[in-house]
């Protein structure tokens, strides 16, 4: 395979953010589901929305579990987010082929029938294991090394940002900011090392400083932003 575009190249890399998206906050929603039903009552809606840095706009907890998993007009909800790996998926064709993407589609398949399901948790539950089949399939059927490990610095990306916001343990942070340094310098993406240092030594502080990682990991890649 010739050499990537800028254009695919980001998309690529996007390719790996949205499908991380995806899966990691479908986990969130599967583990936690009725209590996030009732994230009004608790007080928590608000929170959980600035912490991911999205507009308060639901009514109850029970809107937010309809609206930010299944609306498509909701340009910060799960189905929007999997539209954008799939949009993705369909422009890089060539560099990742048909195989790879049919997962995608798969994924979208089972989320429309999670929006009109009254229990939607079994066909999101096939959404994630449909995102676990793209991934394995990216190394297995992508020959391109760069093409791969770029879709997987994406979702190292998202992965550690979205952990950051989420204020998760030391010990997963320490396990991603090792996974996306081990994996950023075989791509052909710029970044800056130092950021990558400073997140090294971000999770080691005694007291972690999560909104730096957070704009540590944002800033992180060069053109990608």
């Amino acid at each position: 395979m010739g050499i990537i575009s800028v254009e695919n190249t980001d998309r690529l890399f996007w390719l790996g953010r949205y499908s991380e998206r995806v899966y990691t906050t479908i986990k969130l929603f599967a583990e936690s589901f009725d209590s996030m039903i009732d994230m009004d009552e608790l007080g928590s809606l608000d929170g959980f929305c600035k912490k991911l840095e999205i507009p308060n706009i639901y009514t109850s907890g029970e809107d937010f579990v309809a609206r930010y998993c299944f609306d498509p007009e909701d340009p910060n909800s799960i189905y929007s987010n999997l539209t954008r790996a799939y949009d993705n998926c369909i422009v890089l064709r060539e560099e990742i082929g048909s195989d790879t993407i049919s997962y995608i589609q798969l994924a979208m398949y089972e989320m429309n029938k999670a929006r009109i399901s009254p229990s939607p948790l079994i066909e999101l539950q096939r959404v994630l294991d449909d995102i676990l089949a793209f991934w394995g399939i990216v190394d297995d059927e992508i020959d391109s090394e760069n093409v791969r490990n770029i879709i997987k610095v994406g979702k190292r990306v998202e992965r550690l940002d979205l952990y950051a916001r989420l204020r998760m343990s030391r010990e997963e942070m320490k396990r991603e900011v090792d996974r996306l340094s081990g994996r950023i310098w075989r791509t052909c993406l710029k970044y800056r090392q130092t950021y990558l240092d400073d997140l090294s030594q971000l999770v080691e502080e005694p007291r972690i400083d999560y909104l730096a990682i957070v704009q540590k990991t944002e800033r992180l890649l060069e053109g990608q932003e």
